[in-house]
This record gives C-alpha cells, structure tokens and sequence, in this order.
C-alpha cells in the first residue's frame, strides 16, 4: 500500500489527503490503514485508481499463488504479434529443456521469466478469443 502512495506522490504529486479525497474517505482512516497496512478489501480498487497502479491487486495474487495477466485490449492480432508468441514459446521450451537436463548449470531466473512471458501471452489471446462470443458494446 505504501508503494502505492509514494507511486501517485512521485508521478501524480498527490497527497495523501488528495488520495483519500478521490477515495471519498477521511484522510485519517487512510492514514490508520497505511500504518497498520489493513485496508477494507471493496476500498483497495478506490485506492489503486486513485494512485494509478495495482500494486496491492498484484501483491495478492501474487501471494495468493496466482499469475496476474493485464486485460486484453481487444484489438485484432498482428502476424508479428503470433511469431514474436511462437518464438517465446520455442524460447521458453529451450530453457526449459536445459533446466531438466542439467539444472544446477540451467538458470531458473530466465526459465521463469520465459515461461512467465508465454504464459502471459497465451492468456492474452486465451481471452481475447473468448470475448470473441460476446463483444463489448462500443460506446
């Protein structure tokens, strides 16, 4: 919560009186809640817009097990979108094919980015293809 803070002080030169204000909260139950780092769970998307990040969202998920992957925009796929896809996927098999071969010469930081990055692809166009059955409205 408190690189959330210091997130909307730095790029968007709010205070935390400022935050609570588009809240719709007191500024001193904001502060109570960044000391004690408990903040009602329906405030914290109130409080991710108004300091413009999702570090809390991701905090949760992330230590919930969880992999968090942005919303597609729902625009149409670009060849070089599906090759740049096909060859992190050839990537990450690579290292991952190294790890399992000899995994004390392998490095888990890049087989994870890699996997990290396909994963995150492929769920991209995962939704992407399923919004397909029910479009948006366009306002």
């Amino acid at each position: 919560m408190r690189l959330c803070k210091e997130h909307a002080q730095i790029k968007r030169h709010l205070s935390v009186e400022r935050i609570a204000d588009r809240m719709g909260v007191t500024h001193d139950s904001l502060y109570k809640w960044l000391a004690t780092g408990r903040m009602p769970a329906i405030l914290i998307p109130a409080y991710e817009l108004a300091c413009g990040c999702h570090y809390v969202t991701n905090w949760l998920a992330a230590s919930g097990g969880s992999l968090v992957v942005d919303m597609p925009t729902g625009r149409k796929a670009e060849g070089t979108e599906l090759l740049d896809m096909n060859s992190s996927c050839a990537a990450a098999l690579q290292l991952l094919t190294t790890f399992y071969a000899a995994p004390q010469s392998a490095d888990p930081e890049a087989t994870l980015a890699a996997l990290r990055l396909h994963l995150e692809q492929v769920a991209y166009h995962h939704h992407n293809v399923a919004q397909y059955a029910t479009p948006e409205l366009e306002f």
